[in-house]
């Protein structure tokens, strides 16, 4: 007799296929959204989410495969160009010019009388031919309108057009017999140098479809109107195509060039998880997955059976079915069930195992102080900020996430800002800071104090004030910095302390046991900066101890490697 042990079971899911990652027959379109968020996420934007034509036209990279005739039409302009300078190269010789410049330079040198006291290093600047000692020697002229100062000036441009007229040799092979004048030469050189940039433009252009990189005025003087016309023609249609893409992808067109919408942000963090999670295997598994196993909103495949008091909610139908089925069959065999309507028995009754799915609340405490400027860190803190409110968006709805600026104070911004914010500019540059400033005061305001400090203790207290009124244990703070704290409050009274102070630190360890109490988990992501010493990470250590937290230590700007110290496990490992 068949038993539900003895079926062939469900199919659950295909195994390594997925049919929605069947590469398209076209190639992608060109991402738009990432280049635009890219260039804002470096340079911030004034107070306004947009960039310009010629931004996004820089930034975007086009498969030159969609625009018809690209191809052909770039090849015949880069032949052309090519034969111009070919032309040239063959027509001039430079020996003559490369003498006839040291000549000159020579006798305008021996026409000079300089003074007695700058006899030797004037001698020895021409002798070498060192345009920075003559430079120096005119610097140290008491008259600049003397004759000797006037005549230095023009011995250094001369000197200027010999450097020049030998680079001129040095870089092309001339072929030709023509002579050249000093100032034929130099415009020979202009002309191919000219010729050299365009023609680096057209390759450029040829990869990538980047047709607005292509000087038109400069191309306009070595070939005919006609190429022009046709290469004026390509260029409308990458506009036309830019366009297209940019109402697709969420780009709004404005009259300064395009403007930032909701619908290009989702996008562009869409993106970003994708080449977060690339790497990642098929799984089975997804969102908060805990090993508590019960009550809860999310089902797994196992299942049991029936007792009193499970919800209803949580039934496998086609599992009850066929126990229904199979018993059914078995009690008409031995007789003890007439024909009719199948009826369902408690012991049919099949309950999907539930899996707890807990809420988290956290904090992220994004770093802008003066500091996060250099190497563009900044820029690596407000992308990740951006995959991770993608990320509890769109997988985690119901988790509580707030981000907190932190400079010199500690600000909550709302995820729409995230993109416009910027390392606070350095207004002291004094070696030692010692300031303090009751901001109890009314008339001391917040434009008064210097913006580039690091409070942490500040952005920890305002995460826990934050955090306490979410209603879940599992609460914590993200705390991505590049160093020490610098700022910090004592009531009232903010102090301002560079180089860091032991007060500064001893206030935001306090902070950090604060939060510990609070069962609140202090995450540290430490990143590596040109002033990053061993007295930062020392204070990374002490601060996730003090808070029972994790250090992570982010090498590089993509963040793709931690070395995390676990002060709950007391372990060390590495995630590559």
């Amino acid at each position: 007799m068949p038993t539900r042990q003895t079926l062939g079971g469900i199919v659950h899911s295909y195994q390594r296929y997925d049919p929605a990652r069947i590469p398209p027959p076209r190639g992608q379109a060109a991402d738009l959204v990432s280049a635009a968020f890219e260039q804002l996420l470096e340079f911030g934007d004034g107070g306004e989410a947009e960039i310009t034509e010629e931004q996004l036209a820089q930034a975007i990279e086009i498969d030159p495969s969609q625009l018809r005739h690209l191809g052909p039409s770039l090849e015949s302009l880069k032949r052309k160009l090519e034969e111009h300078r070919r032309r040239i190269l063959e027509r001039y010789e430079t020996d003559s010019v490369r003498k006839r410049a040291r000549r000159d330079f020579r006798e305008s040198a021996a026409r000079m009388e300089p003074p007695s006291r700058h006899r030797a290093e004037f001698d020895r600047a021409v002798q070498g031919e060192q345009m920075r000692r003559l430079e120096r020697l005119w610097y140290a002229q008491d008259d600049e309108q003397g004759r000797f100062a006037t005549q230095l000036v023009s011995l250094i441009e001369r000197l200027g057009d010999l450097y020049q007229v030998d680079e001129l040799a040095a870089k092309w092979t001339f072929t030709g017999r023509e002579r050249l004048t000093v100032e034929q030469a130099l415009e020979v050189k202009r002309q191919l140098e000219e010729i050299d940039e365009l023609l680096r433009q057209v390759d450029e252009a040829r990869a990538n479809a980047k047709l607005f990189i292509i000087n038109m005025e400069a191309l306009s003087r070595w070939v005919e109107r006609g190429d022009l016309d046709e290469l004026e023609h390509l260029r409308r249609q990458v506009q036309d195509l830019v366009e297209q893409l940019a109402a697709q992808q969420g780009l709004e067109r404005t009259k300064q060039g395009y403007a930032l919408t909701p619908k290009a942000l989702r996008i562009f963090q869409g993106r970003l998880l994708e080449r977060i999670f690339s790497a990642l295997d098929p799984s089975r598994t997804g969102r908060h997955q805990v090993n508590v196993t019960g009550d809860g909103a999310v089902e797994m495949v196992p299942t049991r059976p029936y007792e009193f008091g499970d919800s209803v909610a949580h039934m496998d139908i086609p599992g009850t079915l066929t126990n229904a089925l199979l018993r059914r069959a078995s009690e008409q065999v031995a007789g003890r069930t007439p024909a009719g309507p199948l009826r369902l028995d408690q012991r049919d009754i099949e309950i999907h195992r539930t899996r707890n799915t807990p809420k988290c609340a956290t904090t992220v405490v994004l770093d802008m102080s003066g500091s996060m400027r250099y190497g563009g860190l900044h820029v690596s803190v407000k992308r990740m900020a951006l995959a991770l409110q993608g990320l509890v968006q769109r997988e985690y709805p119901g988790d509580f996430l707030q981000f907190i600026e932190m400079y010199s104070f500690a600000k909550p911004r709302p995820a729409g800002e995230i993109v416009r914010l910027m390392p606070k500019p350095v207004t002291i540059f004094d070696s030692v800071v010692r300031l303090r400033a009751d901001m109890a005061d009314p008339a001391m305001s917040e434009g008064d104090i210097p913006p580039h400090f690091t409070n942490i203790q500040h952005a920890l207290q305002l995460s826990r004030q934050h955090l306490a009124r979410q209603d879940t244990p599992n609460r914590q703070v993200i705390l991505i910095t590049d160093g020490l704290p610098t700022a910090h409050f004592e009531g009232s009274q903010l102090f301002l302390l560079y180089p860091p102070h032991r007060r500064t630190e001893e206030a935001t360890l306090r902070e950090a046991r604060a939060c510990r109490r609070d069962g609140i988990t202090v995450n540290v992501f430490l990143l590596s900066g040109w002033s990053q010493s061993r007295e930062d990470i020392q204070f990374a250590y002490r601060l996730a101890e003090a808070a029972r937290g994790r250090v992570f230590f982010a090498s590089g700007g993509d963040l793709d490697r931690f070395v995390v110290w676990d002060y709950v496990a007391r372990r060390r490992s590495i995630i590559g």
